[in-house]
């Protein structure tokens, strides 16, 4: 991919996620099932959403309202195991949900960064922290391929079906390897391929920031992960997911070159005698 079609892909998803912030904050969806990816102004649908996604109600209920907008293709942090104290990341970050849940594990000893490339999302987010009174939950604007965060400042990147959306995905997992400290891990959810996407899909942009025609293949992620130094990979698919996804796009058969999976990785230090810390 060149630079010219990176840029679009990077300026269609902003556009995409810009109106998606602006719709929720109206009350209304954005007018295209697939790029809305559940977003709606009823509550219930929301919920319906998010708990299919993984979440629990009493999540649901723990976080200022507007901060779900049933974004997402899974639940990152249940397989985090954040703990009281950790500087978490989150890629995406959205409207603040699963920041505002991590929030609550890292206790207020903790840090939660939230990432977004959106202005309209960092908006929100902000104002989601105001009304819930985060005080070590902070929202910083920037891309994924290039954080505005420190070298080894990072115990846990958590990220909520964002990865997919990028056009230079070895950079993001770069850049995530730079801001974790040593013993760092990554607990990721996101859209991976089963197979090759056709042509119809992959250059399809409404489907790019609908979180499909982005997604990579399995065994790309894992060469990915490795040549960004990652240790201890694990990409775990779910097939289940296949029955929310086809809602994404009706009619267009994504399920069947794409699902959810968790993806987890360590940052480990120097080998020596044997083992690695």
């Amino acid at each position: 991919m060149d630079q010219k079609q990176a840029d679009e892909i990077r300026q269609n998803v902003r556009a995409s996620y810009s109106q998606v912030a602006e719709a929720s904050n109206n009350g209304d969806c954005c007018g295209e099932t697939s790029s809305c990816c559940g977003v709606s102004s009823d509550d219930a649908i929301n919920t319906l959403v998010s708990t299919r996604l993984g979440y629990s109600e009493a999540d649901l209920a723990a976080v200022p309202k507007g901060a779900d907008m049933g974004l997402g293709c899974g639940n990152p942090r249940a397989i985090a195991s954040i703990k009281t104290g950790e500087t978490v990341l989150d890629l995406g970050s959205g409207g603040g949900f699963d920041c505002f849940l991590a929030a609550a594990e890292t206790g207020e000893s903790g840090h939660v960064i939230g990432v977004d490339m959106t202005p309209a999302m960092i908006s929100k987010a902000r104002d989601n922290a105001d009304r819930g009174k985060y005080q070590h939950v902070e929202f910083r604007l920037g891309e994924i391929e290039n954080l505005p965060v420190a070298n080894d400042t990072v115990d846990v990147i958590i990220s909520n079906c964002v990865i997919n959306l990028s056009p230079n995905k070895a950079r993001v997992f770069d850049e995530a390897f730079r801001v974790l400290k040593t013993g760092g891990r990554l607990a990721i959810s996101d859209v991976v391929a089963s197979t090759e996407l056709p042509d119809n899909i992959r250059q399809d942009l409404q489907l790019y920031s609908g979180c499909m025609a982005g997604a990579t293949l399995i065994s790309e992620l894992e060469t990915m992960l490795i040549n960004s130094g990652f240790s201890n990979i694990r990409i775990t698919p779910k097939d289940e997911s296949k029955e929310f996804i086809k809602d994404w796009a009706p009619g267009r058969g994504v399920e069947d070159y794409v699902l959810s999976a968790s993806i987890e990785a360590s940052k480990l230090g120097a080998c020596c005698g044997g083992g690695c810390c």
